[in-house]
């Protein structure tokens, strides 16, 4: 079975993906990670956004990692925890050049459905249900008012220690969106077979109970 959740900056994928694939026994693959902790690995190498091809060499030099610590998924890069590292704002702003760079996609959809095509998964992204999953069995896409996800961003940084004002989060989420958007390789756009959720006034809880309730009817079938 695959599950692809796609949706905008915040709007809950990760969390409601991790909590589904908990309580299914599914493998959770983190895209969103997997592209940030490549930014993190330019940047840490002082290696330009842009430059495809100095990029993709590191990538081939690196391993990234997902393991489960205390209940949370932590990432690793060369053995090292950057999770925290990972969502700062200077990797948050500049997530959205490296991913859209088309050699650095192509390596990560094939990493993706190599994995996805052995287990039960849940994947969630920008592009599952349109690119790296256009034949997953469930496809679902989040949505959210802009307000809401910059207040769900600002509580996350603030859970983890990392201060920005609410307004600057707004700013980056607006331009996120649009860069996703807009981005020549696999742009952020709805599939034709996704059920569009809005979760802008649920909980946590209540979308974890409608994409549950969605898998499981169609495990029936």
């Amino acid at each position: 079975m695959q599950v692809a959740i796609d949706g905008p900056a915040s709007a809950g994928k990760s969390t409601v993906a991790k909590i589904i694939a908990h309580n299914l026994g599914y493998i959770y693959i983190d895209t969103g990670a997997m592209y940030r902790a490549y930014t993190l690995i330019a940047h840490d190498n002082n290696v330009d956004y842009g430059d495809e091809k100095a990029i993709l060499d590191l990538i081939d030099k690196s391993t990234i990692a997902f393991k489960q610590e205390a209940g949370e998924q932590k990432v690793f890069v060369n053995g090292k925890d950057v999770s925290i590292a990972i969502r700062t704002p200077e990797i948050t702003e500049n997530v959205s050049q490296v991913s859209a760079l088309k050699a650095i996609r192509e390596k990560m959809v094939e990493l993706q459905r190599e994995t996805a095509g052995k287990n039960n998964v849940i994947m969630d992204g920008r592009d599952i249900g349109t690119t790296v999953l256009p034949d997953a069995e469930v496809k679902i896409f989040l949505i959210a008012s802009v307000a809401s996800r910059a207040k769900r961003r600002y509580l996350d940084f603030e859970e983890k220690g990392i201060h920005q004002d609410l307004k600057d989060i707004e700013h980056d989420i607006e331009v996120r969106d649009y860069k996703d958007s807009h981005r020549e390789i696999s742009p952020l756009k709805k599939a034709e077979d996704a059920i569009e959720l809005d979760t802008t006034n649920l909980t946590i809880d209540e979308v974890v109970a409608k994409i549950t309730e969605i898998i499981q009817k169609k495990q029936k079938n």
